[in-house]
């Protein structure tokens, strides 16, 4: 908190340049919910599991559901539809704020243990629509968690009882890959994805332990299965996008949430980096200086986790492969991410998945050369955020490698 802060207490917002005030919109987000909390929850869940990993292998399993039964209760895990609707942060704080969180401990090979609660966590995983439930909590705990990884989550309690009261709807081809224990899991989550489920779902099914070889199925915590669905899903994508023909130069460029990217395309083989830029005053960083963090991939792609941009990597860069899959061509893709002090609470890496997708809808620019584009590139960020993009050019892998690397077709004539 600011200094600013302190003397503003909420009550103008535009003292620091937003629409709302994260402080007092979490609290009143935490009033509301502990208004309408009882210990008999008569619910419809989002289906929406969550699995922890403190104390790993032995994890909170939770189901998280609104403290009443809502006739809309799918909205409040959709990151495709708020995105679509331009949700803003303060409504979908307000959503998720909402979610109890109603846990049991098990440690994380009882997946496929004849559990009761465990198969009522796996079945809301599995459901494709909002399944009836009544829960029986004990002991509430009213906070509000909000993280760069997962999306904003409310209070937590103690699960005591839960009871499915309608029968859970089940896509056919979720039930077959569930059954099918010969069938590994990265498999499973590329015929689903095929099939038009999106990573959201997908790394539900992961969680909860109903994917994979027999042997191999356990609960798998939210924050890891959302990253390693996004992986599995980019490196199936990148098989079919090494081989097409290279793209033109290219620029996409727009935000969602206070998250700004510029995609630079550059008519090479495949290769992959992120930049993700902290401006000043904006999330995690509080100082006047801008900040930021990178990683970077080659053709054979990576050998060890994305340390220093973490799952943003892995979100932008699955929202960048499916765009090349779908022009059906191949490129080394430059990504620089401007963070604002506009994106006042951290929702989650699915901002930047979906931030990204929405970046590239919109239309590109067309460049003669490589030259051309760095000069918009320069002269758009300047335009922005009055900063010398060269900073970060500077320091970029891709650009040294295109400009050092000698091309095939060189020694063919």
């Amino acid at each position: 908190m600011l200094i600013p802060c302190i003397k503003c207490k909420g009550r103008n917002p535009e003292n620091c340049g937003r629409a709302f005030c994260p402080i007092t919109a979490k609290a009143e987000a935490m009033f509301k919910v502990k208004q309408a909390i009882k210990e008999d929850i008569y619910s419809a869940s989002p289906p929406t599991p969550f699995i922890g990993r403190f104390g790993y292998p032995f994890v909170n399993i939770g189901i998280l559901s609104p403290p009443e039964h809502k006739e809309d209760s799918w909205l409040y895990d959709s990151p495709h539809y708020w995105s679509e609707q331009d949700f803003d942060i303060k409504k979908i704080v307000e959503l998720r704020s909402s979610l109890i969180n109603s846990r049991f401990k098990a440690e994380v090979k009882d997946a496929q243990a004849n559990d009761k609660l465990i198969g009522i966590s796996q079945e809301i995983g599995m459901a494709d629509k909002p399944v009836d439930v009544e829960i029986k909590i004990d002991k509430p705990r009213f906070r509000l968690i909000t993280d760069a990884s997962l999306a904003p989550m409310g209070p937590s309690a103690n699960l005591k009882k839960v009871e499915i009261t309608s029968s859970p709807k089940i896509h056919t081809k979720v039930d077959k890959v569930v059954s099918d224990t010969d069938l590994k899991a990265n498999e499973a989550i590329n015929y689903l994805y095929k099939s038009d489920f999106n990573e959201n779902f997908l790394s539900k099914l992961l969680s909860v332990g109903t994917l994979g070889l027999k042997k191999n199925r356990k609960f798998v915590p939210t924050r890891w299965s959302i990253t390693a669905t996004d992986d599995i899903i980019a490196k199936k994508l990148m098989e079919d996008v090494k081989q097409y023909n290279e793209i033109d130069y290219c620029s996409y460029f727009g935000s969602y949430l206070g998250n700004y990217y510029l995609l630079l395309f550059f008519p090479d083989v495949w290769q992959y980096e992120l930049f993700e830029t902290y401006m000043p005053q904006s999330s995690w960083n509080i100082t006047n200086k801008v900040a930021y963090t990178t990683d970077y991939e080659n053709y054979n792609g990576r050998k060890t986790y994305a340390e220093n941009c973490a799952g943003g990597y892995y979100t932008v860069r699955l929202a960048i492969l499916e765009k090349l899959n779908k022009l059906k061509k191949q490129a080394s893709v430059l990504a620089l991410r401007f963070i604002t002090g506009d994106y006042a609470v951290p929702l989650g890496v699915w901002v930047t998945r979906q931030a990204t997708r929405k970046a590239l809808t919109n239309k590109p620019i067309f460049f003669e050369d490589k030259s051309y584009m760095l000069n918009y590139a320069n002269k758009l960020i300047r335009k922005y955020f009055n900063y010398d993009v060269d900073n970060l050019l500077r320091e970029s892998v891709i650009l040294k490698n295109v400009n050092q690397q000698s091309k095939l077709n060189k020694f063919l004539f």
